[in-house]
C-alpha cells in the first residue's frame, strides 16, 4: 500500500433550505486515494457527487453546512479549520477544484494573467510579476496553450482553452489533491481526449499527487482512473478497481447503471440497454433501510427497513446490500 495523500472519515454535510428543512446531501462517506492514484465517483444527477466535492475542501458557504466527519490531507485534518487558514493555506496548495462547467468560471472582464495572480498572491503576497508569469508560461506550455493566451479574455478563447486554462489556474501550485467535477463535459470528443490526456501527464510528471475524476459516465472512468466509487442518496454503495466496476459490478444500483448505457469495450452491437424505474428518495427524509429498495426489483421486505452497513469482499472492493454476493451474481447471470 502507498502513502495516503487524501483520507475521507464518516463525512457527513446538509443543505439547509430557506424552510429551514435539513436535506442530508452527503451521509457518512469514507473513502481514501493513494499518492499517484486517482479515484472515480460515478452515480445520477443528484446523488450527491459535487456535493461530496464542494464539502472535501473544507470551506462551507450557506446553505451548504458540515455535520461531522473527518478530511485528512496528506496526514493533517482539515476539517473544522477557521475558514481564513484554509483558503490561504490549504485550497490551491493541498486540495485544488475543477468545477462543473469549468468554462463558464472565469471572469470574462479579465485577463487570464490575472486569474494566475490572485491564486499565487494569496498564498503569498510578496510575490513579483516576473516570478508570477514565469511560472504561468512554464505551467500554460505544459498543458499546450501558448503564453499569449495570458493576455486575453475568457471570451476570446475556444471551448477547449478555456477548460485547459481552468485547469492550469487549478493546478498551478501543485496541489497534493485535485477534485476534477466532470471536466470533460460539454466538450466535443476530440477535445475530451485532449483534456483527460492532459489531467494523466500532470499526475505522471508529479505536478498532481492525486485525483478524485468525478463523473456520471462510468465507461468514462474505466479510462481513467484506478478505482471507482459509486454514489446513490448521499452514500457509497459500491467500490472497487475501474475494471472490476465497469464489467462484473456487484450492487443493484452499480448493476443497474452499467446496464444503461454502451460499453465501447464490449462491442456496441447487440448490447441492449435498460433502465432504472423511479426516482431517488427524498433526502430531507431518507429511508430506514436501503436507499435503493424502492427501485430496486431484488429488494425484500428486510431491504426497507434494516440498516444496511458497508460490506468488504475480495481485494479491497465494497458493496452495501443485504444480500451476498455470489447471490446477486447468481441472480445478474439467470437475466
Amino acid at each position: 500500500m502507498g502513502k495516503v495523500m487524501l483520507e475521507v472519515r464518516n463525512l457527513k454535510t446538509k443543505y439547509v433550505t430557506r424552510f429551514h428543512e435539513d436535506v442530508y446531501a452527503v451521509d457518512g462517506v469514507s473513502f481514501t486515494i493513494e499518492e499517484g492514484k486517482s479515484l472515480g465517483i460515478a452515480g445520477e444527477s443528484g446523488c450527491g457527487k459535487s456535493t461530496l466535492a464542494l464539502s472535501m475542501m473544507g470551506y462551507y458557504f450557506p446553505p451548504l453546512h458540515y455535520m461531522s466527519g473527518d478530511i485528512i490531507i496528506d496526514g493533517r485534518n482539515i476539517s473544522g479549520l477557521d475558514p481564513d487558514v484554509v483558503r490561504k493555506s490549504i485550497l490551491g496548495s493541498e486540495i485544488a477544484y475543477i468545477p462543473q462547467a469549468a468554462m463558464n468560471a472565469l471572469n470574462p472582464t479579465q485577463k487570464i494573467i490575472k486569474f494566475i495572480t490572485d491564486v499565487l498572491r494569496a498564498h503569498d503576497p510578496k510575490k513579483d510579476k516576473k516570478e508570477i508569469r514565469d511560472m504561468a508560461e512554464a505551467r500554460f506550455a505544459e498543458l499546450g496553450l501558448p503564453k499569449e493566451t495570458l493576455e486575453k479574455h475568457a471570451v476570446e478563447l475556444s471551448g477547449g482553452m478555456k477548460q485547459r486554462t481552468v485547469i492550469a489556474v487549478s493546478t498551478i501550485l501543485n496541489p497534493k489533491v485535485l477534485i476534477a467535477d466532470e471536466p470533460s463535459s460539454a466538450l466535443d470528443v476530440t477535445s475530451q481526449k485532449m483534456v483527460i490526456k492532459m489531467m494523466r501527464e500532470l499526475m505522471e510528471k508529479g505536478y498532481i499527487k492525486s485525483m478524485l475524476f468525478i463523473t456520471h459516465e462510468l465507461p468514462l472512468l474505466y479510462n481513467v482512473t484506478d478505482d471507482i466509487m459509486v454514489m446513490y442518496a448521499g452514500q457509497i454503495v459500491e467500490k472497487g478497481t475501474a475494471k472490476e466496476m465497469v464489467f462484473d459490478p456487484v450492487h443493484p444500483y452499480s448493476h443497474g447503471l452499467m446496464g444503461s448505457i454502451l460499453v465501447p469495450e464490449e462491442g456496441t452491437r447487440g448490447q441492449k440497454l435498460g433502465a432504472i424505474p423511479g426516482a431517488p428518495p427524498n433526502l430531507k427524509k431518507p429511508p430506514d433501510g436501503c436507499r435503493f429498495a424502492e427501485r430496486c426489483k431484488y429488494a425484500c421486505p428486510e431491504c426497507r427497513y434494516a440498516s444496511i452497513p458497508e460490506k468488504p469482499f475480495g481485494e479491497g472492493r465494497m458493496y452495501r446490500c443485504l444480500k451476498g454476493v455470489d447471490e446477486l451474481k447468481e441472480v445478474y447471470s439467470g437475466e
